[in-house]
């Protein structure tokens, strides 16, 4: 028994989520693989992704020009123009999945083709499920999400549900089963573990603080808005997530100097350090990403969106989350309106999403016994 995870790294939320599938699948004693055939089949892909990424880091607000060339495109609709079928195929057989899991929009139709070629083939009878990660519905839901001949979608809100059904997904395909997080979010840290992560970082459990989280791609504007902070007579502590930019990390230190408050700069977390310092913290300053989003809305935390250099099609969708339950999300476009929102917001409204660990848990038992 094998899964096989497709995914890519573009941004943050696939790799959270194939991540996850992971965790879930070794709990369950099962063989699981994640492989990015984006990044690994194609350079012409790789490169594709590339682009991607250099946009989300330099100005998000150009991915409305790139959303609606890659919706136009259908690069990888077809099996027949699909890149990197050789090396897709060469997976396959070297690991033999009866389950495949895309959690990324542009995997479910040319490699789904693919997987039952490979099935037929081998008289065997895999399964394909999509795992979509968007809170709800929007300007960035993509059309390659939806595959009616795929085994079923998993979604992480009713929101979600409805814009696949809109879109001709079949209801009784759609299965809500929350968000798809890393094994420690699904569980409180204990008194023991809070504790020794105060310590571990120095961060003082007596004073509040929040967190200026950074994407996978290393995306933030962490110098201006503390820049702000700093000019504006800050008195909270803050965290500051730089990730693997050591670079970052060591820039930090020329600020650290000016603050009249505690500036704790944190190197890249494991998942369940992670999930403690969501634990802990008052607020997070953040894209708005399904990755962190889904994180933060967990852990019932308040958020500040970092819309600087503009709203990416698919952040807009976990935004509109906010919208429909109610809320207004505050967003932030340069530092100093974070200080502003910080000193005004006591009240800043928490909006919930529910994980349920179990539901997937029941999802993969049952697809590996039918």
């Amino acid at each position: 028994m094998s899964v096989l995870v497709l995914s890519s790294k573009t941004g943050g939320g696939h790799e959270m989520r194939a991540q996850a599938l992971v965790d879930l699948s070794n709990y369950l004693g099962i063989n699981c693989k994640i492989y990015r055939p984006l990044e690994s089949g194609s350079p012409i892909y790789s490169f594709g992704t590339g682009i991607y990424n250099l946009i989300q880091k330099t100005y998000p607000g150009l991915h409305k020009l790139y959303f609606r060339f890659l919706e136009r495109a259908c690069l990888h609709r077809s099996s027949t123009f699909l890149l990197g079928k050789k090396k897709f195929y060469r997976v396959l057989n070297e690991f033999n999945p009866k389950i495949v899991v895309s959690v990324h929009a542009h995997l479910n139709h040319g490699f789904f083709n693919l997987y039952q070629d490979y099935c037929r083939e081998n008289g065997s009878k895999g399964k394909f499920v999509i795992c979509c990660g968007e809170l709800d519905d929007g300007v960035g839901f993509s059309k390659h999400w939806i595959n009616p001949e795929v085994h079923s979608l998993w979604v992480p809100t009713l929101q979600t549900k409805k814009a696949a059904i809109r879109r001709g997904m079949p209801a009784a395909k759609c299965k809500t089963l929350g968000p798809l997080l890393r094994s420690p979010f699904y569980q409180d840290a204990s008194l023991f573990q809070k504790k020794s992560f105060g310590s571990k970082f120095k961060i003082d459990p007596k004073l509040p603080f929040g967190v200026l989280a950074t994407g996978a791609n290393g995306v933030n504007s962490h110098h201006s808005v503390l820049k702000a902070l700093i000019s504006e007579g800050n008195k909270q502590q803050i965290v500051v997530l730089c990730g693997k930019s050591s670079r970052l990390l060591n820039s930090l230190e020329t600020l650290r100097d000016m603050a009249k408050f505690k500036i704790v700069p944190l190197p890249y977390l494991n998942p369940s350090e992670m999930s403690i310092l969501l634990e802990l913290c008052d607020w997070v300053f953040g894209r708005p990403g399904a990755g962190l989003t889904s994180e933060v809305l967990a852990k019932q935390k308040k958020m500040y969106f970092d819309i600087s250099g503009g709203i990416m099609p698919q952040e807009q969708n976990n935004l509109n989350y906010w919208q429909s339950c109610g809320f207004q999300p505050v967003l932030v476009r340069k530092g100093f309106d974070l200080a502003y929102e910080i000193n005004q917001r006591n009240k800043l409204p928490k909006v919930k999403l529910c994980p349920d660990r179990e539901k997937v848990l029941g999802e993969l038992r049952s697809l590996l016994n039918n």
